[in-house]
């Protein structure tokens, strides 16, 4: 094949349509703004691993999963990988396939004028409660969370009988909401390290 043939073959892929809806569906303006004006999503235009980045990659992944757009081969490539979606590790929700230094900013947030991480409990000296952590509620808006007991008492995670009862009185198996007192109480032990328990046991 001769240059002339392998750059015309390059031009081709370059200009290969891209983000084409099959069908009339809802979309984001974003989106919209991307097909209105011919760009890729490889050429997001969002800050690379921001949250609308993601956005944007997860919408378009969901309609190409459902067979209502098509993508050129970069693009697919892009759905066809973990990037933008979601796992829980260790108690923290993170991006797949993002790099680390990327997450820590990602869980950075504010509150109150001031900048926080997000969903690290932390020991509160000055109370009302033993422990905090900040988290995100499904609007978006940064909360302040208080648990742990307001007294002197220990955390006795590390004494399995107190654990057995502390996880049956408090139904700890159906705490699954993280803007709750109920659900970080019960996952203490995941943080003993950086809250200074002496047990990483689970309540």
């Amino acid at each position: 094949m001769d240059i002339k043939s392998i750059l015309r073959e390059y031009v081709e892929q370059i200009q290969e349509k891209t983000l084409v809806l099959k069908e009339n569906v809802e979309i984001s303006e974003h989106l919209q703004y991307h097909i209105d004006n011919n760009l890729t999503l490889t050429n997001n235009i969002f800050r690379a691993y921001s949250k609308g980045y993601f956005n944007l990659v997860n919408e378009v992944r969901e309609l190409w999963e459902s067979g209502l757009i098509s993508l050129n081969e970069e693009d697919t490539l892009m759905v066809e990988s973990d990037l933008g979606k979601t796992a829980e590790i260790n108690g923290e929700v993170v991006y797949l396939d993002a790099p680390i230094e990327i997450q820590e900013e990602l869980n950075e947030a504010e509150y109150r004028g001031r900048k926080v991480n997000l969903n690290k409990p932390f020991r509160t000296p000055g109370g009302p409660k033993k422990f905090a952590v900040y988290v995100k509620s499904p609007k978006g808006n940064v909360k302040k969370v208080t648990f742990g007991d307001s007294g002197k008492l220990r955390v006795r995670n590390s004494n399995k009988k107190a654990a057995k009862s502390f996880r049956a009185r408090h139904k700890c198996d159906q705490k699954k909401d993280r803007t709750t007192a109920g659900y970080w109480s019960c996952s203490i032990g995941r943080y003993a390290k950086q809250l200074g328990l002496s047990s990483s046991n689970s309540w």
